[in-house]
This record gives structure tokens, sequence and C-alpha cells, in this order.
């Protein structure tokens, strides 16, 4: 039923950033492998917004590896762990979140994974079926399971405390919630990002003091955004979605810096090094089309990757329109003398969320109409049906006026 133990650990070593303790994860699948025992694989996943992107991905993928080598994928939904928010590399308290907002986002999170994970063998549980029915004196026997001490030895915690930054009482039971989800689902492994690594560990103390074998913790690196230096993240405006168009995805991973190019192929695709290295070797547009083609693939189709490849190169490299673009209909009762703000033009397109947003565009030079460079964010320009707004290198609309 499994793999020899050395191609297993081909397959789970790619894109780990620590794997602790190897040798324990090594006797798991040789024991494994002879009892015919699928291993149980965790992860947890706190809802906190609605979208997920190529950074939740990267865990994730590797679970859906565990499921291509036979072992069971356990998908924990942290319906009460979201409510106290992660405090892991967190410079600020999280704002609570209640329940049913919780539960909402949980839904499109289920949707956006069955992209990656076989659902069908996914083993999901939520973590409020267990921490619903904990009495006040459940907790405080949990509680009783941690030191401060140890709780403070927590790098962002630290560093909350140097800075006289607040620390509510609150988060200091979520990597206790986190470690008690691997009692109750008896993990024999669970995946994190390398700032989990305090949680995770905790997770094999209270094994151990449970009486079960202590789970393996695989760490992975933090994704960087389509800046190429922070985090991704949606609230920095550099996250790639596994929801968005084809286009969209496409058109943000050939704007990555061609430094980044590695991680991501590393990390969000399956495209053996060998050949990734290959790739880079060679001319830097050639190899994040590759990039491009494969991720797009990935979360929509092949046919989906070829086709944005193919208009990609016809408006990026030929210098000609998109084929298709979408139209955005301006009532005629809005110009004057048909002229309409340019910074307004801009904003009823959706290219920006402000006036001062669209202004900053401007100023710029990222925006055309009908193929000339527009440097006067003040002034009110000729609108009529056809014209065509370009924002940045991807973003079109043609005007009707109505």
């Amino acid at each position: 039923m499994f793999p020899d133990v050395n191609d297993q650990l081909a397959v789970i070593r790619r894109g780990v950033a620590e794997i602790f303790p190897e040798n324990e994860l090594v006797e798991k699948l040789k024991r494994s492998k002879a009892q015919n025992r699928p291993l149980r694989i965790k992860y947890g996943i706190d809802p906190t917004a609605p979208d997920v992107h190529l950074g939740h991905c990267v865990p994730i993928r590797k679970l859906r590896h565990f499921q291509d080598l036979g072992h069971q994928a356990v998908l924990i939904i942290g319906d009460y762990t979201a409510m106290v928010g992660d405090p892991s590399g967190k410079d600020e308290t999280r704002r609570m979140l209640s329940h049913d907002e919780v539960l909402a986002k949980a839904k499109t999170y289920i949707q956006q994974i069955g992209k990656m994970l076989d659902m069908s063998k996914v083993e999901i549980r939520h973590n409020g079926d267990w921490f619903s029915k904990m009495t006040f004196q459940d907790v405080v026997r949990l509680a009783a399971k941690i030191t401060v001490s140890r709780i403070l030895e927590r790098d962002d915690f630290a560093k909350r405390l140097a800075e006289q930054a607040p620390i509510s009482l609150h988060e200091c039971l979520y990597a206790l919630m986190q470690a008690h989800d691997s009692v109750m689902i008896r993990a024999d492994v669970e995946l994190g990002g390398t700032e989990q690594k305090f949680n995770l560990a905790l997770g094999r103390d209270l094994q151990r003091d449970a009486g079960q074998e202590p789970q393996i913790c695989l760490t992975f690196p933090i994704l960087v955004g389509t800046d190429g230096v922070r985090r991704m993240g949606k609230s920095l405006g550099n996250y790639i979605g596994i929801a968005e168009p084809p286009k969209e995805m496409f058109g943000k991973l050939m704007s990555i810096p061609d430094a980044a190019m590695r991680m991501y192929f590393e990390l969000a695709t399956d495209l053996p090094m060998a050949d990734v290295g290959r790739l880079l070797a060679g001319h830097p547009r050639d190899a994040k089309v590759a990039l491009a083609k494969a991720i797009v693939a990935r979360y929509h189709s092949a046919e989906a990757a070829e086709r944005e490849a193919a208009e990609f190169d016809r408006v990026f490299s030929q210098r000609l329109m998109p084929q298709s673009i979408p139209s955005v209909e301006i009532p005629a009762a809005e110009l004057k003398d048909g002229k309409l703000a340019i910074v307004k033009l801009i904003t009823r397109c959706g290219f920006a969320k402000s006036n001062s947003e669209a202004r900053r565009l401007i100023v710029q030079g990222g925006v055309t109409l009908d193929g000339q460079t527009l440097t006067d964010p003040q002034a009110d320009v000729p609108v009529k049906s056809d014209t065509v707004l370009q924002v940045g290198k991807r973003r079109f609309a043609r005007i009707r006026v109505e």
C-alpha cells in the first residue's frame, strides 16, 4: 500500500524548513508500512478571512502529498481557536471573532481547499466539538499543563513585553488549544509554518502527558508575496488568491521579482527541482511563464494556463490590446461637455478605491486613455463609447456611455 520509506521521505522533505525529530518520523513511516496503517497527518486552519491564498497552500499541499502517499489527512477547522486568534508572529492582539463569523468563513475555506485535497478522503474535525463541552474546571486543568515563564519564552510575546505592548490572557491559551487538538485526534504528524514551532512542540508535550506517542512536527518557510519581501497577505495587497480568475492569477505571478521564483517553484508547484534548476538557468521570463502556467493549471486547468500565457504574450510582448476587455457603463448624465474627471473614471472602473489612490496611479505614470499616458491627476478627460482605459500593465476597461 505504501511506497518505500526513502521514496516517501523524498516527497515529504521537499519545501520543508524543519522536521523534528526526523529520526522519529523515519521510525513511524517504517512501522506504518510494516503494519499497513496510515499515519494521521494533522493540519489546522483558523477561518479568520474568507479567501485562501498561495501562502496558505504551502502546508495544505504537503497534506495532499501525504494523502498521495497513502496516509490519512485530518483537517482541523479551528472554530474555537479562531475566536481566540493565533498570536504567532503578531505584534498586537487580534480582534476576537464571533462563532458565527468563523463558521461562515469556514465554508469558503473548505470549498477552496477542495482544489488541493481529495476531500472524499479527508477527516474533517471542528475543535469546537471538544472545547464547547469543557467546563471551567477543565480549562483550569489544561492551563496547568504549562508555566507562564514558558509561554513568555515565545518570540512574539517576548518582543511585545520588551516593547511594553499588551498581551491579553486569552492569547496565552491559544498554544494550549492547538496542542490539545493533537491529543484529541491522536495526531502522528502535524504541519505548520515556522512561526508555529512553539505550538507544534507543545502538542508533543501534551500527547506525551496523555500517554500517547508524540507527533512529528513539520514546519514550512513563509511564502513571500508578490513584492518578494513581505509574507503574503491580503492586508498587504501582495497576495495571490487561489480562487482568483486565471487572468489575474497569471498576471500577478508574472509580476513577482526574479529572486522569488525558486521559492515559488519549490513551495507552490510539483515541478521536479532538477527541471526548476534548468528553467532558472535560462531566461527569467521563460522561467516565470513556466511558473505561472504550472500554478494556474493547478488551480484552474491546463487549458486556462495555455490561454493566459498566449494572451500575456499578445498584450505584453507584442504590445497589443487584450482580445477581451470588460465593459464599464458611464451614464451620459455624469459627463460635462463630454468629459469626466480622470480620478472619477478610474474609481468608477474599479481600478482604485479612492480618489487619492487614483491620483497616485496617475502620478506614477501607470494610466493611459486610448494609448495616451495621462500625467495630470486634476484633468477632465473626453469620454465616449469604446474609449479604453488602462491602469498598470494588466487592467483594462472599455467605456460604454449610456
